[in-house]
């Protein structure tokens, strides 16, 4: 390995001549960067028409539940992380717990090993919809109605359904058909999927969004409109329909029926919230991240882990830099696994991310390929490891709804970033209660997540199934700061590469001088080797996925390593959007990710 001696020469490795397939784009008014064209532009026409960034974020947010619903929806979750002009980088929670009925004892005594991927039965309280209502109630300037009136039209009057939401309709539609009708009756068009591009509606959610502003009606301050909205999700006609619906028995992922245990009074308990973030410092740079109860601290693990090495090793276009960020990886998330949860103990999360900690566990990274789950501090490998499962356990259902860890695309998850003209800077990533997550709850044309998926059923666990306390989610977006002000907000949908995928853009940008669109652009990969956090839990030990635009050079090097490679296409990983802020001149930028021909940068 390299000297442990920080390297202060000018960077060892720069992107290609015009390696981008889009210009960064760069103005001084506002950009936003996210996963769908339509929840950009609507972002940019709120920025246009005078509001903040926190009114645009939220606005595209409602938007994303419309034309993304295959990849997010109202019964989902969200983590967001933001800075207000001059103000402070600060999480927004947006994960709600596991209801008081969902339990270790429950789940056995429904003859379950693993939570299942999808069923009303794996919901977690929701928490998406809550925490977009308390950010524009505390940091936005507009009026509930004018932020959710783009989402009201895209539902009432229709949007141009995705191809890649048309598919995942197709994969479960024998599943809609035959178990969950109120989903067929929503998404399928005489018994069929719809054709892609077509325009599709989902009026049923538009009246919930109107009965969500009529709640506010004659309530004396905008603050007090927002907050009678909230309400009637949490207490009043939102929660009472999940309640009366879930209690039918429905077909799960795990091939049998389960009613669901969410009931109202799980609803009311749930308020987001904000925390202060994690941070660690990387050449120059503060790296901000929800807590553990995200994965999120991997990501500064890993940059600790990797800060001092020469930079040549922090190339992921590089064999041995390649290598070194895999291994990397693989050591961070084996403590993501063995300490990770909302009953981190802080103590323990404080000696994870230290300097000290990364500097014993460096050694650790050897000249091959590691095949093991090795965590610190005296931990034992996460159990159980499961590498295989049984493809006809999954028939009845999706198992894990994002991008699969192999690259091929199940789904995936939803990602914004936006900046404005003052300086406020939010990334937000939106996840769960995908269409393919459970029934449709036919009032309210939307249906829960599944995010209690992540937890155990083994005792004792960081993570294990606890009524009232939250999985641990993989949605992780970052906010890096440099003399106490925020300079990027990048996300990425991906499930567990969330991090890993944001790991490549940070070295790539910060080590490399990289451009957001070139660190975007340039070939991905990302780590099997530690248990998945989606159902069945499988793992593929030293397995790594590839572009194959890394080469030849850096396949073969990682194979002769040990490296258990699969490729999956050019333009296969990766799912991440950018926005930067000079703090100097003001001036603004924004990236989107080409792959899929979805994701959309815009800005003046």
């Amino acid at each position: 390995m390299a000297s442990d001696t920080p390297n202060t020469a000018p960077s060892a490795y720069t992107p290609p001549a015009d390696f981008k397939t889009r210009p960064d784009l760069l103005g001084r008014f506002g950009v936003v960067g996210s996963t769908h064209y339509l929840a950009s532009g609507t972002a940019q026409g709120v920025l246009e028409r005078g509001g903040n960034a926190f009114d645009a974020v939220v606005a595209a947010g409602f938007v994303l539940h419309v034309v993304e619903p295959h990849l997010n929806g109202p019964g989902g979750d969200l983590v967001g992380i933001f800075a207000p002009a001059e103000g402070e980088a600060t999480v927004l929670m947006g994960q709600g717990p596991a209801p008081a009925g969902a339990s270790v004892e429950h789940m056995r005594a429904e003859g379950l090993e693993l939570v299942p991927g999808s069923g009303a039965l794996a919901a977690a309280v929701p928490g998406a919809v809550e925490a977009w209502l308390m950010l524009l109630r505390d940091h936005g300037t507009w009026e509930l109605g004018e932020v959710l009136a783009y989402a009201i039209d895209y539902a009432r009057n229709g949007h141009p359904i995705l191809g890649r939401a048309v598919s995942t309709i197709a994969t479960v539609a024998d599943l809609f058909r035959d178990h969950w009708p109120t989903s067929a009756d929503l998404w399928l068009v005489d018994g069929r999927p719809p054709e892609p591009d077509t325009m599709v509606r989902n009026e049923a959610y538009a009246a919930v969004l109107d009965r969500l502003v009529a709640a506010g009606d004659g309530v004396a301050t905008r603050e007090e409109r927002i907050d009678a909205a909230r309400t009637a999700w949490k207490s009043g006609f939102v929660a009472e329909a999940i309640e009366n619906f879930v209690r039918t028995p429905h077909r799960h992922s795990s091939g049998t029926d389960h009613s669901g245990v969410i009931t109202a009074a799980d609803m009311a308990g749930f308020s987001a919230a904000y925390e202060k973030p994690v941070t660690t410092e990387f050449r120059g740079h503060t790296i901000a991240k929800a807590g553990p109860w995200t994965q999120g601290p991997v990501l500064l693990q890993a940059l600790n882990l990797l800060e001092p090495l020469d930079d040549a090793l922090l190339d992921p276009s590089n064999p041995a830099g390649a290598h070194t960020i895999l291994e990397a990886i693989k050591l961070a998330f084996a403590d993501r696994d063995a300490h990770y949860g909302d009953n981190a103990d802080p103590a323990t999360i404080s000696t994870l991310l230290s300097k000290e900690y990364a500097e014993s566990r460096r050694a650790l990274i050897g000249e091959v390929a590691s095949a093991e789950v090795r965590p610190g501090l005296g931990a034992t490998a996460f159990p159980p490891l499961r590498e295989t499962y049984d493809p006809a356990a999954a028939a009845s259902g999706v198992g894990e709804p994002t991008v699969s860890r192999d690259g091929e695309t199940r789904g995936d998850t939803c990602h914004i970033d936006v900046v404005d003209r003052w300086g406020n800077m939010v990334a937000v990533t939106p996840s769960g209660g995908w269409l393919q997550s459970s029934p449709t709850i036919p009032e309210l044309g939307f249906c829960l997540g599944t995010r209690l998926q992540m937890t155990w059923l083994e005792p004792g666990l960081s993570s294990t199934l606890t009524p009232g306390r939250r999985p641990r989610t993989t949605l992780t977006p970052t906010l890096v700061l440099r003399d106490g002000q925020a300079v990027t907000a990048v996300g990425s949908p991906g499930g567990d590469q969330q991090d890993q995928w944001q790991l490549l853009y940070l070295l790539r940008t910060i080590v490399g001088g990289y451009s957001p669109q070139e660190a975007i652009d340039a070939p991905a990969l990302n780590s099997l080797s530690f248990p998945g956090s989606f159902w069945p839990r499988t793992w593929v030990p030293a397995g790594a996925v590839l572009e194959d635009r890394l080469g030849d050079d850096v396949i073969s090097d990682l194979r002769s390593r040990g490296h258990a490679v699969k490729l999956s296409g050019d333009w296969s990983l990766g799912r991440l959007s950018a926005v930067t802020r000079d703090p100097a001149t003001g001036t603004l930028s924004a990236a989107a990710n080409p792959r899929g021909a979805q994701g959309y940068a815009v800005g003046r």
